[in-house]
């Protein structure tokens, strides 16, 4: 059966997206960012280093993404092949981004179609560097990034975990769902990252309280929406560190990760890291309360069916702590976002208690969350009303938490500019 080609214009309405394989041994990943890519619409350009080809064959990634691969600026030469690919792309991603690869990005070398490529496209372009750790760290690779960045180019973090053979640190591929979701946010915003040179700081999840070795006091917060908050900020050219209470969720791409499980492991990580922020955003759920006493043992039943009696004490407050000492240096820096799951109740509506609660934390911005019903919890969409110190009030309709997320960035974005 003769597959059915698509017409030229059908191709033109779909963004186009170069897809830049290097020779790492992370090459094989980039075959599941193909296909995301491929299956949520978008038409995809392989180009492959020549060393690419020694991991991954050109017949894999042209069955993939549905066209011809090559590696070379002399195939197909009466199209220009070296030029026409880069101008018409929507975005170029290079992944598994390699130390060789970003040297010649950054010093303008261009001796094969993709780095030819790189040269020509104007549209964003995106690096997922994978290497050895010794190799990302050295001095000249570190240089070679911070020229690219300069230049507008969002070159991702690596992640830490397991490398070639038995080594592990840092330098190890992003997960391909995360390159994904980075790349998405970016063919979403203007080509000039609005909090690029930014230090932004995103807590997540839910602290746990424990009572003994097996029991604890916690919360339904899943994390996604402080997830999507860390991914479309790396997306949006921040320095992003995310503080991850108790979540099961893959590291966002490009985000530095720091894990936590108590309120009071909470308030230290993401009071350290607020010392060198531009705006910290509390999506956390830290539990209010904690047990007094901490057994050493499993608490038993007891034989007569009593409960044992929990005492709790109060947990900090994180959010006022931060606007007390922000207060405390006499600066403006950094832009303190607040979040407010909220259920109405005799005593007031939603948002009557989110305008109390903005008043007595003093934050510059409060996001506020019905979750009556258990409504957000663990689900991928999300609505919100924007709460502002100067008395403004926003609703974000139901939309995916990363569209969410970036209308929050608008607005620390705005108040960014304002302060500076």
């Amino acid at each position: 059966m003769t597959p059915v080609s698509e017409s030229p214009e059908h191709l033109r309405s779909r963004p186009h997206v170069v897809l830049g394989v290097s020779g790492g041994i992370a090459a094989y990943k980039a075959c599941e960012l193909l296909r995301l890519f491929t299956e949520s619409g978008h038409d995809v350009t392989v180009v492959p280093t020549a060393a690419a080809l020694e991991f991954v064959g050109a017949p894999t990634w042209a069955a993939l993404s549905g066209k011809p691969v090559s590696a070379s600026p002399w195939d197909e030469v009466h199209r220009v092949p070296h030029v026409r690919i880069g101008q018409s792309a929507d975005l170029v991603v290079v992944a598994p981004a390699t130390a060789d690869v970003l040297a010649k990005a950054a010093t303008g070398l261009a001796d094969d179609l993709l780095t030819n490529t790189l040269l020509t496209a104007r549209c964003p372009v995106v690096f997922a560097p994978a290497m050895h750790t010794e190799m990302w760290e050295h001095p000249a690779t570190r240089a070679n990034v911070e020229t690219l960045r300069g230049r507008g180019a969002l070159v991702i973090e690596p992640a830490e975990g397991r490398l070639t053979g038995a080594d592990t640190g840092k330098g190890r591929l992003p997960d391909p769902a995360e390159i994904f979701a980075f790349a998405q946010g970016v063919m979403r915003r203007t080509p000039t990252p609005d909090l690029a040179g930014r230090h932004v700081v995103v807590s997540a999840g839910g602290t746990r309280e424990f009572l003994d070795p097996v029991r604890f006091i916690g919360n339904r917060s899943s994390g996604l929406q402080g997830y999507a908050l860390a991914r479309t900020a790396a997306a949006r050219g921040a320095e992003v560190t995310l503080v991850a209470a108790n979540t099961e969720l893959t590291d966002p791409a490009g985000v530095k990760v720091v894990r936590v499980s108590s309120t009071a492991e909470l308030q230290e990580a993401v009071t350290s890291a607020a010392t060198s922020a531009d705006a910290v955003v509390m999506a956390a759920a830290p539990a209010d309360f904690r047990p007094k006493d901490y057994r050493d043992a499993k608490i038993k039943k007891a034989e007569d069916g009593s409960a044992a009696p929990i005492e709790l004490v109060q947990n900090p407050d994180i959010l006022a702590g931060l606007v007390a000492a922000r207060g405390a240096a006499a600066g403006e820096r950094p832009v303190i976002v607040g979040f407010a799951a909220e259920t109405g109740d005799a005593d007031g509506s939603v948002l009557d208690h989110a305008r109390a609660k903005l008043a007595r934390k003093g934050c510059d911005l409060l996001v506020v969350n019905d979750v009556g019903g258990g409504r957000v919890f663990g689900e991928h969409d999300n609505e919100a009303v924007l709460l502002g110190s100067d008395g403004s009030q926003t609703a974000v309709p139901r939309a995916s938490k990363d569209a969410v997320a970036d209308a929050i960035w608008d607005r620390v974005a705005a108040l960014l500019r304002t302060d500076a």
